[in-house]
């Protein structure tokens, strides 16, 4: 399997715990401290999926998302929101945004690599999940 995860968040302790977790599933890893430069990185390799932080310095992630959005190479890209702010509302914006779930930190490693499974190898289309650390996936279906 050779497959790849974008993490983007301006924690680099947090961004090392999902590395080491994910390169041991067998995941080729990058990273990046803002969503600017998690732009980059995007545009600049191939990249199966997407994990986000909202609150960070230079970009914030949603704003990133919804740049991401716009290209036809990460139109479709699955992006998970990894961030603090459990607020509905926020959880709201990020879905029109385009992220495909949300998980509330601290953040269950090994549910997160369940819904990255699900994500990469058996999604339901158009879903939208939000996660909490102590709770199983919760599909919501966008109105159309």
């Amino acid at each position: 399997m050779n497959w790849s995860i974008l993490i983007v968040d301006d924690s680099a302790a947090f961004r090392s715990q999902l590395r080491v977790a994910f390169e041991a599933k067998g995941a080729r890893v990058l990273e990046a401290e803002n969503g600017q430069e998690g732009i980059w990185r995007a545009r600049s390799t191939t990249i199966d999926l997407i994990l986000a932080d909202v609150h960070m310095p230079v970009m914030d992630g949603l704003d990133m998302i919804r740049e991401l959005r716009r290209t036809r190479e990460h139109a479709t890209t699955p992006i998970f929101v990894l961030t603090s702010d459990g607020a509905d509302m926020r959880l709201a914006e990020g879905q029109r945004a385009g992220a495909n779930a949300w998980m509330v930190k601290p953040v269950n490693v090994e549910l997160l690599w369940k819904a990255i499974e699900r994500e990469l190898f058996g999604r339901q289309p158009g879903a939208f999940a939000s996660v909490s650390a102590d709770s199983k996936p919760h599909a919501h279906h966008p109105k159309k």
